[in-house]
């Protein structure tokens, strides 16, 4: 199944909401690279879609992503009273169709906490009755104005890609390898100060070490202990702008027991030691 997966940041953002209702005969317009996203929620009849080679009947209770510089054509007329609410938003970042459910996840660092967003193109929402109620509230301030209203239709919009995106996530089909991989991930940012071994792990998540490790390659590119060297390294860079302690006194914060190895470390992945990394931002 196609999903759309959107590199966060930046957010995605919200224009306006509207409502439709076409009669027995009539369609959807045929539209190409309209420049902001479509999403569409089938309240009543179906809509026949197409977005260049592909095609989808969106019966009610389903919905439809379609991506702005496409070309959007109607497949067939309506057979029958069809009602959609639908959604215009912009994206400025990077955004691809995948179809592998085993995507990379990003690692978050210092100065940055990137995200991946992943909406199903075409889907049957679990909790559509809740999505209803919030486009319903959506759609009634659509004439107000205001910063108020700005902000509260932003956070609306929010919490409507959340609904998406769990719904996404509580899917059966959801990998127990990307599971898996999250929860050592956590397991890694809670205790990165201690002594960890693949053994510990292992232990702690009541999983065999070799398949810990294989799901965090296949997630996150990297093995545990790459994971967790580079958390650590992330977490020196914090203190070393953040603070006056000693190069050692921070190594060991993080989880270093030997000065001269975290210094080697930190030159090997960050490209200069740790002082001259502080010297970087010193006055």
């Amino acid at each position: 199944m196609n999903k759309v997966l959107f590199e966060l940041p930046p957010m995605p953002y919200y224009i306006t909401i509207g409502q439709t209702r076409y009669e027995p005969g009539q369609q959807h317009p045929n539209r190409r690279n309209i420049g902001v996203f479509d999403l569409l929620f089938v309240l009543q009849g179906t809509l026949f879609m197409g977005e260049e080679d592909k095609q989808w009947q969106v019966r009610q209770g389903q919905s439809l992503l379609l991506l702005p510089d496409r070309y959007h054509y109607t497949s067939a007329i309506c057979t029958k009273e069809t009602v959609f609410y639908w959604i215009h938003f912009e994206y400025n970042g990077t955004y691809r169709e995948i179809s592998d459910p085993h995507t990379s996840l990003p690692i978050r660092h210092a100065w940055a906490n990137p995200y991946y967003l992943k909406l199903q193109q075409h889907s049957t929402p679990r909790q559509f009755a809740s999505i209803v109620r919030l486009l319903e509230v959506m759609h009634e301030q659509t004439n107000a104005n205001g910063s108020a209203t700005y902000w509260k239709e932003q956070q609306q919009f929010m919490d409507l890609l959340q609904l998406l995106e769990e719904d996404e996530q509580d899917d059966s089909t959801t990998s127990s390898v990307v599971k898996l991989a999250e929860r050592t991930e956590a397991y890694l940012r809670r205790h990165y100060q201690k002594d960890l071994t693949n053994e510990i792990l292992a232990e702690s998540l009541h999983f065999h070490s070799n398949y810990i490790v294989r799901c965090m390659k296949e997630i996150y590119q990297c093995t545990p202990m790459e994971y967790l060297l580079q958390y650590r390294l992330e977490q020196a860079k914090l203190l070393l702008i953040k603070t006056e302690w000693p190069i050692a006194k921070v190594g060991e914060q993080v989880g270093f027991h030997y000065a001269p190895y975290f210094s080697s470390c930190f030159k090997r992945y960050i490209g200069m030691t740790p002082l001259s990394f502080r010297k970087l931002y010193s006055l």
